[in-house]
């Protein structure tokens, strides 16, 4: 009787740490995730489907505003973002930001069975790899900070830290859109998901300020009146259009089984940078818990790279055709799974 009783103290000290706050940031998150990594599948069928009567969205056209589907997928976003938006009232960023590992498995099964995107058993690994990451984050995240106005969360904003931070994003963004988008973009996954993720990891930090905000508001102690809060508000509509525009050039450009899991990682990993720069989070955790969380992230890193890199396996040996069959363009790639470009060069070598 007493070895139970011990057990019991055992297990209910070791998940003391997860408060009330935290367990609804959970909730949030996950139902949050489902959303997204549902909406990215609609979006990338209405984004097609816009594409074949009018100008692509990966060339600069908006024909898939006129594409009901499209806004199917972008009210279902849309839903998942508020969720999202409501967790981060509730969690910490580290906490709240990795459950999007489950919007990666979402998506890149439905872009299996829906658009027909080859999904190599070593992809399935890697998205196995960055939910045992991501879950590794969850178990060792930090409580949320107490914080009494939305004053405090300027405050945190404007110290020199972050202020360095946000002006070093801010300067790498421009350089991608005004540099590196219009030669790059077609070719390079990496200019049109790095301005998404850099502008996220502010849009985050902003969204965490309004939720508070709302929070507090609700229980009382209204925010509203303060130019704050507007700031803030300013601030995240800035930066969700400037997302939603390069993230549909993405998608519309490149597989969603390579989209969905490297702008996760870049977005995480630099949501998690701000989050400790702004809130100092990490002040609040021992070494221990620290390095776990590291060793966490690292696994999502091995997961989405190992998905990336076998993106374009087959699992059996290719056949070598005497003639190369007429192709047909669908992302890049022929109806083998060959890359357009490598392919037009074997035809002028033969």
């Amino acid at each position: 009787m007493a070895n139970e009783e011990v057990i019991h103290h055992s297990w209910r000290d070791s998940y003391r740490g997860m408060s009330s706050d935290n367990v609804k940031g959970l909730v949030l998150a996950l139902s949050s995730s489902l959303f997204i990594g549902a909406s990215f599948i609609v979006k990338k069928k209405g984004l097609k489907r816009a594409g074949a009567t009018g100008v692509r969205a990966g060339v600069g056209g908006y024909s898939y505003l006129y594409e009901p589907l499209w806004w199917v997928g972008m009210i279902t976003m849309i839903v998942g973002e508020i969720a999202n938006f409501a967790a981060y009232a509730f969690a910490p960023a580290i906490l709240v930001t990795p459950l999007g590992a489950l919007s990666i498995i979402i998506s890149a099964v439905l872009a299996h069975i829906m658009l027909k995107e080859k999904l190599h058993i070593f992809g399935i690994l890697g998205c196995i790899l960055c939910v045992v990451g991501s879950t590794t984050i969850v178990l060792h995240a930090p409580q949320e900070r107490a914080i009494e106005s939305v004053k405090e969360v300027w405050d945190l904003a404007t110290e020199p830290g972050f202020l360095l931070y946000a002006s070093l994003v801010i300067a790498a963004v421009f350089v991608l859109i005004f540099r590196f988008v219009p030669q790059y973009g077609q070719t390079h996954i990496m200019c049109y998901i790095g301005v998404c993720s850099l502008v996220g990891s502010l849009s985050v930090m902003s969204v965490k300020a309004i939720g508070i905000a709302l929070k507090l508001t609700l229980s009382g102690m209204n925010q509203l009146i303060y130019p704050q809060t507007w700031a803030f508000t300013t601030v995240v509509i800035l930066c969700v259009l400037t997302q939603m525009n390069y993230l549909n050039k993405a998608l519309d450009t490149f597989n969603t089984a390579v989209v969905s899991p490297i702008y996760y990682v870049m977005f995480t990993s630099l949501t998690i940078l701000a989050s400790v720069i702004m809130f100092k989070d990490w002040d609040r955790q021992s070494p221990t818990q620290i390095v776990t969380e590291m060793c966490g992230f690292v696994t999502i890193l091995s997961g989405t790279f190992l998905l990336h890199r076998t993106k374009d396996m087959t699992d059996g040996p290719a056949p070598l055709p005497v003639r190369l069959p007429k192709y047909t363009e669908e992302d890049g790639f022929s109806q083998e799974g060959i890359p357009l470009r490598r392919q037009e060069t074997t035809s002028r070598s033969t």
